[in-house]
């Protein structure tokens, strides 16, 4: 397949590994990702993931601000396929029709489930038990697109999103390069989506980040694994938002929403019906820490029975 010339567009990091794959086994003339952001508190100009690892490999790399009226350079590329992994921009129906053996999409899900941006946060989040990588045609609609091929894998009662990211990354990279030979000789399966059966894994607000302790301890517990590391789930104490990055499910009982018990390595804090144990967190303003060293030198008692408010007063 190295004269297969292919167009890729994808951004994050989880991108990247379906980058290498395609690199290794293809002819990859042009990377198109999204604009570089100023990052930080210093602002500073940065490159996407997947842009960096294309100059690395000395790719063409191409970045509008809107791929819907600027994609002429895609065009004049004339690829024969375009395989988009996690771009961040809607692509003209103009663009997905341009090459000739189409415009392919590695999905974080099983299709027609989790349609959308943020598939690996939502599936955690909801208590799913599996995922898995769709290989899908694209079309006009979001994640509409006939499926290819998919498959799937158990998620861990550990996995966080970051875990999770890296074993579909690896999943999408391998079942890609598999898919590939039956695209070009026309042999692939090409199977349309229930759409009565679709859900949507819409990107993260700020609102679906603040932990509502008037559930249960598994639901928070999903949420905070879910959205580790970013965006990162957070409380506010004190009138200050607390980021959360790690958690266990304890057995105790007492009041929602407060802080009942201090053990030596988490807080716990009463839940719809039990105790979510608060293990890792970054205080507004601090650096991410564990719990255990956050408690160094504090008087455990004084943080009995703070109210951990699930909302802004």
């Amino acid at each position: 397949m190295k004269d297969l010339k292919v167009v890729f567009m994808g951004t994050p990091e989880f991108a990247v590994s379906i980058l290498d794959a395609l690199i290794q086994n293809t002819n990859v003339v042009m990377v198109v990702s999204q604009p570089d952001k100023l990052v930080g508190r210093k602002k500073i100009l940065t490159s996407s993931p997947v842009k960096a690892r294309a100059l690395e490999n000395g790719i063409e790399v191409y970045t509008p601000n809107k791929i819907r009226e600027d994609f002429e350079r895609i065009r004049e590329v004339n690829p024969d396929i375009i395989i988009t992994c996690a771009y961040g921009q809607i692509i003209p129906l103009e663009l997905i029709n341009l090459p000739r053996l189409g415009c392919v999409n590695v999905h974080a899900s099983l299709l027609p489930k989790y349609r959308g941006g943020a598939p690996i946060h939502r599936a955690i989040m909801e208590g799913e038990e599996e995922t898995g990588i769709t290989i899908m045609y694209m079309d006009a609609e979001m994640d509409s697109g006939d499926i290819i091929s998919k498959r799937s894998i158990p998620i861990e009662d550990e996995d966080t999103l970051d875990s999770l990211s890296l074993k579909l990354a690896a999943l999408g990279s391998e079942i890609l390069i598999e898919t590939l030979p039956s695209l070009v000789e026309g042999t692939n399966e090409r199977i349309a989506q229930d759409k009565n059966s679709a859900t949507y894994g819409y990107v993260i607000t700020k609102d679906d980040e603040l932990i509502d302790f008037h559930t249960t301890t598994k639901e928070v517990y999903d949420k905070i694994r879910g959205l580790n590391s970013i965006p990162g789930a957070y409380f506010i104490m004190d009138g200050k938002h607390v980021k959360v990055y790690a958690s266990r499910k304890g057995t105790a009982k007492g009041p929602v929403s407060k802080i009942n018990n201090v053990y030596e390595d988490g807080l716990g804090i009463g839940t719809l019906e039990g105790e979510i144990i608060i293990t890792e967190i970054k205080p507004e303003g601090k650096n991410r820490l564990l719990v255990k060293d956050y408690l160094h030198g504090k008087d455990k008692n004084s943080l009995k029975g703070i109210d951990v408010n699930d909302r802004m007063d």
